[in-house]
């Protein structure tokens, strides 16, 4: 398809294009309205590294909802809707605390759409996810969380789960959205995975390993399903294998603990499940009331288990668990 200047049609033959999956039409129409994109940031903002990565967020919620949009001819105002929600993100971010409980996060978790409806949400084109599998693990692993993770998108949050400082969060994911542009260049004409079959069988996954765990089969499930030498991480170090992690398990369950998959983000070497938590009803302190499971992926196989709390366990709880 050509892009004619003269063409009153132009922009919603680029969007229509864009939808098709014409990376090319994409690319135009972002750049056509990046001058405006870039306004709203510094409006907000100010001048300085934050617009920038408000514009860059915003590029990459473009690249994952082009298909949301109904009306092509106001795909400029949708652009800078988005620019103007990344910034309020960023300044709730930067005034974000540590909650003392994590009781605000239950009725987003329990009102969340089932995972059919998130999965067409959320699973973006296929070449877009074959784009991110070609960055390096520590580039892709905060991408991945920012963009498609609910809870876990917060830079302390990120920094927590990749052990790294939060300015090495922010260092990264401006090296990671250069590199899926260049990517996203050079992986538009091959051949792609089919992303929505990769997710709706990580889906399936988590919910069978949780009814599994809870029929007493967890060990079985690691022994079969995970790599031999699979490790846990808890802040960026290494604190046991398979062992420890069934033991963990196995503990929750049996105090009572039961998690519910509510978003999955799946590709070949990553998996991210966030679960809602209950805690029993005589210790409804037991848990925070959500969990990310951050898994690294080897042949399909988990070989890597960084679990998350968006409400930190006390320290003296993690010991606890650990020494059980």
């Amino acid at each position: 398809m050509e892009y004619g200047d003269s063409d009153s049609n132009t922009e919603t033959a680029l969007v229509r294009a864009a939808q098709a999956g014409d990376v090319t039409a994409l690319a135009l129409l972002l750049e056509e309205h990046r001058a405006g994109m870039r306004a709203v940031a510094l409006s907000i903002l100010g001048p300085g590294p934050d617009a920038d990565d408000a514009v860059q967020d915003a590029v990459l919620v473009a690249l994952r909802r082009i298909g949301d949009v109904r009306e092509p001819a106001a795909v400029g105002a949708w652009l800078r809707m988005i620019v103007r929600n990344r910034c309020r993100a960023l300044l709730r971010d930067a005034r974000r605390l540590v909650p003392l409980d994590g009781r605000a996060l239950v009725p987003q978790l329990e009102t969340a759409a089932g995972p059919d409806e998130l999965l067409d949400r959320h699973a973006m084109q296929d070449w877009v996810w074959e784009a991110i599998e070609q960055l390096s693990p520590a580039l892709r692993l905060p991408l991945v969380l920012r963009h498609f993770s609910q809870q876990v998108t917060a830079y302390d949050q990120i920094a927590q789960v990749c052990g790294v400082p939060v300015g090495t969060v922010r260092s990264r994911l401006s090296q990671a959205r250069t590199k899926l542009a260049e990517a996203l260049a050079a992986t538009a004409e091959a051949a792609h995975s089919d992303t929505r079959t990769r997710t709706a069988a990580s889906w399936d996954d988590a919910r069978d390993t949780l009814a599994t765990a809870e029929a007493g089969g967890f060990g079985r499930v690691v022994a079969q399903r995970w790599t031999p030498d699979v490790a846990l991480v808890y802040g960026g170090s290494r604190m046991g294998g398979s062992a420890l992690i069934t033991r963990a398990m196995d503990c929750d369950l049996a105090a009572g603990v039961r998690q519910r998959a509510v978003n999955v983000t799946a590709g070949r070497s990553l998996a991210v499940w966030e679960m809602a938590v209950t805690s029993p009803a005589d210790d409804p302190e037991h848990c925070p009331p959500s969990a990310a499971w951050v898994m690294d992926l080897e042949g399909g196989r988990v070989a890597r288990l960084r679990l998350f709390h968006p409400r930190p366990l006390a320290e003296s709880v993690v010991e606890q668990r650990l020494a059980a």
